[in-house]
Formats: C-alpha cells, sequence, structure tokens
C-alpha cells in the first residue's frame, strides 16, 4: 500500500475514542487535584514516569505515563490527540481494535524503556558524582573539592570565584558546606526525580507505521501546503534524532522517547506485513 484511498471508514472508532476519553479523564484529574499550594494527591509523582534510579520509579508508570500530559502547555495534550485521531483512526480502520490497541501499548512501553535508557546513560555520572560528594564528608579538605568540583561541573549558581577562595582557605566551616551540601542535593533530587508524561512516543509509533503502509498520502500542513507523509516523516524523524544527538541544555522533551516510539512502530508493522505476505501466499 502506497496511499491511503478510504472506503467504509469510521471517523472515530472504538479505541481512538476511548484513548481520548482517558487521557482527557486523566488530564483534568491533574488539572484538578494539582490546585492549591499543597496538592491533594500528585499524579506526576505516581503515575508520570521516573528515572529507575528515582525513589519515585514505580513499574506501572510504563503504562500510567501515557495518559498524562504536562498541565503547562495545553498544545502538548492537543497535538498528541490531534495526530492520534488524524493518523491511529487510519490504523485501527485498516487493522481493526484489537490489533491497533496492542500495537499503540507496545510502542508506548518501547518509548518508556528507550527513554529510560538514554535517561540512565545520562544520570549516571551524576549519582556517581553525588556518591562522591557523600561519601567525602568526612574529611574537610575532600568534602570541599568534592563540593567544589560538583558545583563546577553542573554550573550551579553559588560556584562563584568568591566563595571558592572563601571554601578553599577554610574548609572546616561546616555551616558554609552544610548549606552548600543542601542546594547540591536539592539540584541533584530535581533531576532525579523528573518526571516525563505524554503519548508522544506511542503517537510516533503510529506516525512511522502510517508513513510506512501509505508513503505517497498527502498530509496538508496547516491545512494548506500538501507534503508527502515519507517526505514530511524524513524531516519530522531526522529532526528528532538531530535534537537527542545534540542533547541541549533546557530541552524538555523526551527525544530519545520518541525515536523508540518509531523505531517500535515501525519494527512491527514491517513484521506484520512479512507475516500477512506469508500467509497470502
Amino acid at each position: 500500500m502506497t496511499e491511503f484511498r478510504p472506503g467504509r471508514f469510521e471517523i472515530l472508532p472504538i479505541i481512538i475514542k476511548n484513548l481520548l476519553i482517558i487521557n482527557g479523564i486523566f488530564f483534568l484529574a491533574q488539572v484538578t487535584f494539582s490546585k492549591g499550594a499543597v496538592p491533594v494527591f500528585s499524579f506526576e509523582d505516581n503515575f508520570a514516569l521516573h528515572a529507575w534510579q528515582s525513589e519515585l520509579f514505580k513499574p506501572w508508570q510504563l503504562l500510567t505515563h501515557m495518559f498524562m500530559h504536562s498541565t503547562q502547555d495545553y498544545f502538548h495534550i492537543i497535538g498528541n490527540m490531534f495526530a492520534l485521531w488524524m493518523f491511529g483512526s487510519v490504523l485501527e480502520n485498516v487493522w481493526g481494535a484489537k490489533r491497533f490497541l496492542t500495537f499503540y501499548l507496545i510502542c508506548g512501553l518501547g518509548a518508556a524503556l528507550m527513554h529510560l535508557l538514554f535517561l540512565s546513560y545520562e544520570l549516571s555520572p551524576m549519582i556517581r558524582d553525588y556518591a562522591l560528594v557523600a561519601q567525602s564528608q568526612n574529611d574537610a579538605v575532600a568534602f570541599t573539592d568534592a563540593l567544589l568540583s560538583f558545583g563546577r561541573k553542573y554550573e550551579l549558581s553559588w560556584y562563584q570565584p568568591e566563595l571558592i577562595n572563601y571554601l578553599r582557605s577554610t574548609p572546616a566551616n561546616r555551616e558554609i558546606t552544610e548549606q552548600i551540601l543542601s542546594n547540591i542535593t536539592a539540584f541533584y533530587d530535581g533531576r532525579l526525580n523528573t518526571a516525563t508524561v505524554g503519548a508522544s512516543g506511542a503517537v510516533f509509533g503510529i506516525l512511522a507505521a502510517f508513513i510506512y503502509l501509505f508513503p505517497n498520502t498527502y498530509i496538508y500542513i496547516y491545512f494548506l501546503v500538501p507534503v508527502k507523509a515519507k517526505w514530511l516523516g524524513l524531516f519530522y524523524f531526522g529532526y528528532e534524532v538531530f535534537y537527542a544527538i545534540q542533547n541541549s541544555a533546557g530541552d524538555n522533551v523526551a527525544r530519545w522517547a520518541h525515536i523508540g516510539g518509531g523505531l517500535v512502530g515501525l519494527l512491527i508493522v514491517i513484521t506484520w506485513n512479512k507475516t500477512n505476505k506469508k500467509t497470502l501466499y
């Protein structure tokens, strides 16, 4: 198949409809329970995906994070749900409800595992550095050196010449070093316990499958500019790979989850296509 030509086509098939509803319910719950100075219940801590080294990590987060989205950026859920409907409806009509749901969940899990793998790789140096700080507390000079090394490496705000010189001249000043350790611990916990949410990994799997099955179907950018799915897909996935490798500071997008979901989706649809051909012949 190279171009999608709908025959009997459901605009809102059953799985797509229920996924939209579940995502909407989760989003409303996130907004409702996070209100106030002290949240009634933290959906992010319990259901968002966390690094496996974090004390907040729970196995079910591999699944539940797919139904959560950022409450600070409405485009996050709107964009994901629009893409889920636009491309997912086609696949569900072609495959049927059961196969589509299986595909969606496997893509989401694959994206989560890819994200955790690269997150572990990124966090490992920081975990080692923090352990070195903790282990050196009984030696004032070694403790000061470990604090300064950590502050320099991660460019923490307190790492300034005046404080550096003062610490080196008075390494036994426990009041200052304990304050710095508290700052480092807050930074460490913040990085380690960062939550990842969104259906993007599963949606990228859907996008990859759609492009593979219908590469010559025209997609209208901003509803005006027609672009074939294969060219749009190559550009989009290339964009994600580029920024994932760049690993730019301040980029809070889980690029490797997107790539992982796309790769898993592509492998699944290639496997299914081969199986179908063997069955037919």
